[in-house]
């Protein structure tokens, strides 16, 4: 198989598999759910802009953080004409994230912090839950772990 010829303007899926690092799997999903787009040659093979590989590799980045491919799919569809990111936007999409980055490392952060102690008093009855959670009043708040829930509204 020869190499793939990076100065191209169209990628086959395998080519831009190799060079994004993504699953022609992923590719192929991405395309499904509007992230990406390709054209058809009249073989029906998919033909992708080389400039595809900037969209991959920011749905990758932002899925590595744990955005929500749904957020990620309206980021890009609020760009121009539908075109790729450019450093101004990706810096602007990082500052619209970095707070609710900043709120997912505050919960891990909790839930690493009182992991050995506590379970999140559902009340699942550790030694420790009594102390926290003085005859199981977080109960009456629901099922399951109160304190990380409750954590979420603070």
């Amino acid at each position: 198989m020869e190499p793939p010829a990076w100065d191209r303007k169209e990628l086959t899926v395998g080519e831009l598999s190799a060079r994004s690092g993504a699953a022609v799997s992923a590719l192929h999903f991405y395309e499904r759910k509007g992230l990406i787009t390709s054209r058809r040659t009249t073989g029906n093979q998919r033909r992708y802009a080389r400039s595809t590989l900037r969209r991959v590799a920011l749905i990758r980045i932002a899925q590595r953080v744990g955005i929500p491919l749904a957020e990620i799919k309206t980021a890009l569809d609020n760009l121009p004409n539908g075109r790729n990111p450019t450093k101004k936007d990706w810096e602007k999409l990082s500052r619209a994230w970095r707070s609710e980055l900043d709120e997912r490392i505050r919960k891990l952060q909790q839930i690493r912090n009182e992991f050995t102690d506590c379970i999140g008093c559902g009340c699942l009855s550790l030694n420790r839950c009594s102390l926290a959670n003085t005859h199981d009043e977080l109960g009456t708040h629901g099922e399951g772990p109160r304190r990380l829930i409750e954590a979420e509204s603070a």
